[in-house]
This record gives structure tokens, C-alpha cells and sequence, in this order.
């Protein structure tokens, strides 16, 4: 399975989807509704086909409905049920039920075998009218799904899933492992000696940020001026998204291209942002990862993650000592038993590559799965 993300061109009849994007939410809402006053009534989950057939009853009579294709408004259904069935496995975890969504900010609708035809060229027919889109790579495959997202802006995509997709073996090994440990103050250390520094995007653009912010705010409520705003705020978040995204990819083939093994620590990353927030944001650990993953299957190269109670930080790579505490202010320490002087990170990473390699062979080795749009 592989993802693909085209732009359509802007044109006066995206309205007509943008249209179909707003009917498919309040059939969202409405169902979301029937759900809730079901379990009030009998204190059972609503059965997905039973909500479908409802669902195709009141469309029969409702015509602004009728924008969204069956399959799509079973889309919808399906993706309700399978958010109960998450919430009923692992609501003391903390997941919560699905609730209602504001029409305007509802993002897309799926369409699966029937609704769409690709025309060849840049030219797509959704319903009954033809779209152009920017076809910046060629489709291959058999086509599954296409979904129609709106972004905050008002743009349009189109996210293609393709199964069979051919992609080029890319072999380049050079033998080398490496362990790397992430940092609040550097944002990679490396096994090898080297460290990688965050940009930090969102640190050094909170100026612009909190300018647009308090542009948007000061407009009045429903004015065409705050919606200008708005837009303004939605393109300066957009930005700083897009370059640490550009960042990420960059890094993930420099990476991949010096190691053939790739060790990291499994990371808490929600226990993480708790701790210390917009920092742990900014640095956008889990999507690196969701990146450098993708980038390392492309290639053939391996990710190994060790355990996250393994004590990286406290055990001397010399001696194998590990201490009892070690304050996080603390970054360079001295082990009692050998008396060699660590460096917390450098330290750390060095740990992870030896756990990691100790792995190999054994199992958890994770090979990378290419779920992200490209």
C-alpha cells in the first residue's frame, strides 16, 4: 500500500466538493448523535450495518445529503464504529469517544470503487464534473481509495492509495550501526560523536506567530477582515509545519545513507509533552521518526527500538556501572567504579547502540512500514 497527495487546481466548481465535504459532516454529526441517544436508550453500542441502513433510508428524502455518494456516507459510518470500538478497548488508557465537529472545520470524504475516474493527463471526473489536479507523479497500481481533503485554508487534495506500487530498490550499504538518543538540548547525539541541533521552527517564528495571533483576535467575530486573519495565522503555522518537515525528510536520507542500522530508545512521547509541552513540539520527535521509518524501508535499512526502562543515561559505557539517580541537570558525570567522565548524551547513545546491536537477529528489529503520504 502506498499514499499519494496531488493538489487540485483552484477553480470556482471545488465549490461543488467543498459543498460535498460540508454535507458529509452534518451526516457525520447526525450519526454521532444516533449513536449517543442509542446508548442512552438501551446501553448497547449501535451496530454499524444497522446505522448504514438508517442512514441510506434518510438519504432517500434529504437531497442536500444526496451530495455525498453511498459509499462515502458508509465511509463515514465504518469510521464511527471502528473509533467506538477504540474507545471501548482502551477507554481506561485514556481514549475518548468520538464527538460532534463543527461543520466548517470537517476535513474529507472517501469515495472506494465507484464516484471518481481518473481521465489520464491531470484530469479527474468526481460525480459529474472534472477536476485538474497537479500530477506531480505518475499513479501505478490498483487504485483503493481516494479521498477529498480540505485544508484550513480552503485548499483541495486529493489522497490517492494505491496497492502493487512498484518502488525502485535502492542498495546502498555501508555496514555501519549507530545508537542515537534524543535531547531537549541537542536534538540528536549520535553513537559516532556528532550531534544534530533542532532549528527549533517554532521557537524562531513565535514572533510572527503571536503578530498573526493577535491580528486575528482583535478582528470582529464573523467580519471578512478576521477571516482574512485567520488565513494569515493558518499560513504562518502552515510554514513553520512545511520547513520542519522539509528538515525531517532531509535528515532521515542523510541518516539512512551513513548507517545501515539505525538504533533509538522508545520514547514516551505524551509523558514528554507533559513535562515540558511546546518544547517537545517543537522538536516533533514523532513524526521524525514516522519519516526516517519510511525513508529506512524505501532503502532496505533496519530501525531497532530498545526498551525505554533500560537505564541509557545511568550506566557507564566503560565499566557497565549504573548509578542509583541522575538529576537531569546533570549533564556530564563521573562513574565511582572506573572513574571515566560521561557525557549524558554521548553516553546514553553509545548504550543504545550496544543494546540495539545485541539485538540483531533476535527480533526486535522493526523493519519500517510506509504508512505516510509522499
Amino acid at each position: 500500500m502506498k499514499t499519494l497527495k496531488f493538489k487540485l487546481y483552484s477553480h470556482k466548481r471545488n465549490r461543488y466538493l467543498k459543498q460535498v465535504i460540508n454535507a458529509a459532516g452534518i451526516i457525520y454529526n447526525h450519526c454521532i448523535a444516533l449513536h449517543r441517544r442509542y446508548y442512552r436508550w438501551w446501553g448497547k453500542h449501535l451496530n454499524c450495518a444497522r446505522l448504514q441502513k438508517h442512514i441510506a433510508k434518510l438519504r432517500k428524502h434529504n437531497r442536500f445529503w444526496q451530495l455525498v455518494g453511498s459509499q462515502a456516507v458508509q465511509d463515514i459510518c465504518q469510521r464511527i464504529d471502528k473509533a467506538y470500538q477504540l474507545f471501548f478497548k482502551h477507554h481506561n488508557k485514556g481514549v475518548r469517544p468520538p464527538g460532534f465537529k463543527k461543520v466548517k472545520k470537517y476535513k474529507s470524504f472517501t469515495l472506494k470503487q465507484a464516484g471518481y475516474k481518473f481521465l489520464g493527463g491531470n484530469r479527474i471526473k468526481i460525480g459529474s464534473r472534472v477536476y485538474q489536479y497537479w500530477n506531480s507523479r505518475e499513479i501505478e497500481g490498483t487504485l483503493k481509495t481516494l479521498t477529498i481533503k480540505r485544508t484550513a485554508l480552503g485548499e483541495l487534495f486529493l489522497i490517492v492509495v494505491v496497492d502493487g506500487y512498484s518502488t525502485p530498490a535502492v542498495i546502498s550499504e555501508t555496514g555501519k550501526i549507530a545508537g542515537f538518543d534524543f535531547g531537549l538540548k541537542a536534538f540528536l547525539t549520535c553513537s559516532e560523536g556528532f550531534k544534530i541541533e533542532s532549528p527549533e521552527f517554532l521557537n524562531s517564528s513565535l514572533s510572527a506567530l503571536r503578530s498573526a495571533s493577535k491580528q486575528h483576535s482583535r478582528k470582529h467575530k464573523g467580519s471578512t477582515n478576521r477571516e482574512q486573519a485567520r488565513k494569515q495565522l493558518v499560513r504562518c503555522h502552515e510554514a513553520i509545519s512545511n520547513r520542519r518537515r522539509d528538515w525531517f525528510w532531509k535528515l532521515a536520507h542523510k541518516l539512512t545513507d551513513q548507517f545501515d542500522v539505525l538504533c533509538f530508545e522508545t520514547l514516551n512521547l505524551k509523558g514528554m509533552q507533559r513535562l515540558w509541552g511546546r518544547k517537545v513540539n517543537d522538536l516533533g520527535l514523532g513524526d521524525f521518526l514516522q519519516i526516517l521509518e519510511w525513508v529506512a524501508h524505501k532503502k532496505g535499512k533496519q530501525i531497532i527500538y530498545i526498551d525505554p526502562w533500560y537505564p541509557s543515561s545511568k550506566t557507564c559505557f566503560c565499566c557497565g556501572h549504573v548509578l542509583d539517580e541522575l538529576d537531569l541537570s546533570i549533564r556530564r558525570w563521573r562513574c565511582p567504579s572506573c572513574q571515566s567522565v560521561n557525557d549524558r548524551d554521548e553516553n546514553a547513545a553509545l548504550n543504545i547502540c550496544m543494546v540495539g546491536s545485541s539485538t540483531l537477529g533476535v527480533g526486535d528489529v522493526r523493519q519500517a512500514q510506509p504508512a505516510i503520504s509522499v
